[in-house]
This record gives C-alpha cells, sequence and structure tokens, in this order.
C-alpha cells in the first residue's frame, strides 16, 4: 500500500492501526506520525522509542475507534 494512502486516510481519520509485510502492527496518530516521502519512510514518535517504518511495506490499514477501557 502506498504511502500517500496511509497518510491520507490517517489525516481523515486521527488514528489508525497499520500492519507492515514483516507482521508488526503500530498505532498512529496525527500528532505522533511523520511521514518523508524522499525516503519513504513513516516515522512514529512515542514516549519510549522512535519507529522508522518502511512507508511502502504497510499491507494493511485499520481504523481505531476511541472505546472504554
Amino acid at each position: 500500500m502506498k504511502m500517500e494512502i496511509v497518510k491520507q486516510e490517517l489525516e481523515a481519520w486521527g488514528e489508525l492501526m497499520i500492519a507492515t509485510a514483516n507482521g508488526e502492527r503500530y498505532e498512529i496518530h496525527l500528532g505522533d506520525t511523520t511521514f518523508d516521502f524522499e525516503k519513504r519512510v513513516i516515522t512514529l514518535k512515542t514516549p519510549t522509542a522512535i519507529y522508522e517504518i518502511d512507508g511502502d511495506a504497510v499491507e494493511s490499514i485499520e481504523k481505531h475507534y476511541g472505546h472504554k477501557d
């Protein structure tokens, strides 16, 4: 899946769950995720780590809905 589509869906929804070709899953948000289209990298910054995700390795996205814990 093209990372442009991931960015477009994230901007429309605000929060997504993505899965990559190697089976990793990430919860990304507008406020903690950036896209580098030249390097084809999605960067996710969390309080404990910075993840650089191959932007074109994203195989699926799903909308993440709010819920009560």
